[in-house]
């Protein structure tokens, strides 16, 4: 949205998100403008501005606060991983304490690689095999392993854990993780809103041991 806003303002729109990092991103999304004066620089410091005013007031897709607290209530190991900045992270959701207060701090940042060294961006597994590892004290192993490099056990926890994204890398770096997954895109949330949640404790046996949050 506020990428569309601050190409609208130089008459520009229909715009289309692209899953790549920052500085790559922008230079490409330009890329399909030569015409526009308007630097990277500016570009950023306009988008930015726009996001962080947007932040406070973003709202939850229909049926998340619902799906969040029957996990907890059923104690359903839940956290968050995210490649946002943590100070993104907090603009985002330091409204919404109702939902994300269930996590109870379970949360890794796309920008925390120095707490946990080598950690890499989606679409790599590595964000959450560290949530699974780090945060719900699964024994899931190295995010750079994988298959025959992993013991069985660490193959099975892993594929207890369930991923929520809403970006298509998201869904690339849960199906790496070995992890299985849930796409949740914004023009899809039918699907959330349609999602029966009676009995969604027992038939969750299989993926008790870990729902993670991109």
């Amino acid at each position: 949205m506020c990428t569309t806003n601050t190409l609208l303002y130089i008459n520009l729109a229909d715009v289309n998100d692209f899953a790549l990092a920052e500085l790559e991103a922008a230079n490409h999304l330009l890329s399909f403008f030569p015409g526009i004066e308007l630097t990277l620089e500016s570009y950023l410091k306009q988008r930015n501005a726009l996001q962080d005013a947007a932040w406070p007031t973003v709202p939850l897709l229909p049926g998340v606060k619902k799906l969040v607290l029957h996990l907890k209530a059923h104690n359903i190991p839940i956290a968050v991983a995210t490649g946002s900045r943590r100070s993104k992270f907090e603009l985002k959701t330091g409204h919404l304490g109702e939902v994300f207060d269930c996590f109870e701090g379970k949360v890794v940042c796309g920008d925390e690689q120095e707490h946990y060294k080598g950690m890499r961006g989606k679409p790599y597994p590595d964000i959450f095999v560290v949530a699974a590892r780090e945060m719900l004290k699964r024994d899931v192993g190295d995010a750079r392993l994988s298959g025959a490099e992993l013991s069985p056990n660490q193959i099975e926890q892993r594929g207890k854990g369930l991923v929520f994204e809403d970006g298509l890398p998201g869904m690339q770096a849960g199906k790496r993780a070995g992890m299985s997954g849930k796409y949740l895109h914004p023009e899809q949330v039918i699907l959330m809103r349609s999602f029966s949640y009676s009995g969604l404790g027992s038939r969750c046996k299989p993926i008790r041991r870990g729902v993670l949050r991109g």
